[in-house]
């Protein structure tokens, strides 16, 4: 269960827009035009499919090689790290992201090919770092490709590498075409791998399931709220902080850092430059680096701060008492779950007093449910931004940009 509070001044946000919003999201759903809203429903159908044709030919598979960067693998790398501590004997997932050659030699070390499923995920088709390191793995492992039980293929249809995947008989599955890359991890981009490594997916659908229908209800209406401060607020408060209180929202800040930046990064309907800045920092660790810096640097930050409510009480610090040390005896006898929590509690009070809009997301605990409903929350406050701002959301022209100026060095 996750609870939301926030200090945003309604009295300072426009209804109309908010609701103007809404209708936006709206339409797009009914129209079918944006395809991530209905996911949670669709890809119910999609896990009966991997059950009945794949669990059982992958059950001796002991890890899964997943191939692909940015929305091909951030939300999977997300989920991952939140639930892996509480699924048991999940598989071991290594991830072929970037054409750093230390990393890829390090990440194909891992690799023991007969124990390993290979998943090459591309919505285009033609990205240059997965199909790149796709080429290296065959290599190195001599990877038949007539063995449609070692490669799976996650693209949209017709794409090149959905001809590639038909041409060598490898089973394949759709990315559908209204669904954008960043927005895909509850299609059979995060569906396939993270059900083959043994997670509970059903239940994370579910819970976005059940968001998602509240949202459309009209009972989360701080998240179209929330939406409506930051675009109001933008030209004074341009970037957005999340400030997590556990190590295993890393690669969920990394995810939503990318859904954030992409889809809001844009000239609008007026060719004017627009977009709010993400940050994703973790607590308390950060609170010794980017903190001070939030206080009494420039005003132009929100912060968002993330936390878990019980995540290990049984874990106590000693009543130990050593000399010189005893600065440090007043948390003695208390659990790491209280002292997380009293550090964001207290830092974030600190920020709000130095003048800093802040808004809080506690989970309960962190499980499947949780999880499904806080990526379904982020891609529709990402969609409510992206309408305020009247840009194209789910569009990446300057990304496109810059793959064509790479193709253009090695055509020379």
């Amino acid at each position: 269960m996750l609870r939301f509070k926030g200090d945003f001044d309604t009295q300072e946000i426009d209804l109309v827009c908010v609701e103007g919003a809404y209708q936006l999201l709206k339409a797009e759903q009914v129209e079918g035009l944006v395809g991530y809203y209905n996911l949670p429903q669709s890809s119910l159908v999609l896990c009966d499919e991997i059950s009945s044709s794949l669990l059982e030919e992958t059950a001796r598979i002991e890890t899964i090689a997943v191939i692909g960067i940015g929305g091909s693998t951030l939300g999977i790398k997300a989920i991952d790290r939140l639930l892996r501590s509480k699924t048991a004997n999940a598989k071991k997932i290594v991830y072929f992201e970037n054409s750093d050659p230390v990393s890829i030699a390090q990440e194909t070390a891992q690799i023991e090919y007969e124990k390993t499923l290979f998943i090459v995920i591309s919505k285009s088709g033609g990205t240059v770092e997965t199909l790149s390191i796709f080429k290296h793995l065959i290599a190195t492992f001599n990877i038949s490709l007539q063995d449609s039980k070692k490669v799976l293929v996650v693209s949209d249809e017709g794409s090149i590498l959905s001809q590639f995947a038909d041409h060598y008989n490898i089973k394949r599955f759709v990315i559908p075409s209204n669904v954008g890359g960043r927005f895909s991890v509850l299609s059979a981009v995060g569906v396939l791998p993270l059900m083959l490594a043994g997670f509970d997916v059903a239940s994370i659908l579910r819970g976005a399931q059940s968001f998602g229908e509240r949202f459309w209800n009209r009972q989360e209406d701080h998240l179209l709220h929330k939406a409506a401060f930051y675009v109001s607020n933008a030209k004074n408060h341009p970037i957005n902080v999340l400030f997590s209180y556990s190590d295993r929202f890393e690669e969920f800040g990394k995810w939503t850092v990318q859904l954030w930046g992409e889809s809001l990064g844009k000239k609008n309907q007026k060719e004017e430059r627009v977009g709010l800045t993400p940050i994703s920092l973790i607590g308390s660790v950060d609170q010794h680096s980017f903190l001070q810096l939030i206080i009494e640097g420039p005003l132009n930050k929100t912060v968002t701060f993330m936390s878990v409510e019980h995540a290990n009480e049984s874990l106590i610090i000693p009543e130990m008492n050593l000399p010189f040390l005893e600065k440090s005896d007043f948390v003695n006898g208390k659990s790491f779950d209280t002292l997380i929590n009293a550090q964001c509690h207290a830092t974030m009070q600190s920020v709000a007093q130095s003048g800093v809009s802040v808004d809080e997301i506690i989970w309960e605990s962190i499980d499947e449910t949780s999880v499904g409903e806080m990526i379904l929350y982020y891609e529709l406050l990402t969609s409510a931004s992206g309408a305020l701002l009247e840009v194209d959301t789910y569009n990446q022209p300057g990304v496109e940009l810059g793959k064509q100026i790479l193709q253009s060095y090695f055509q020379k």
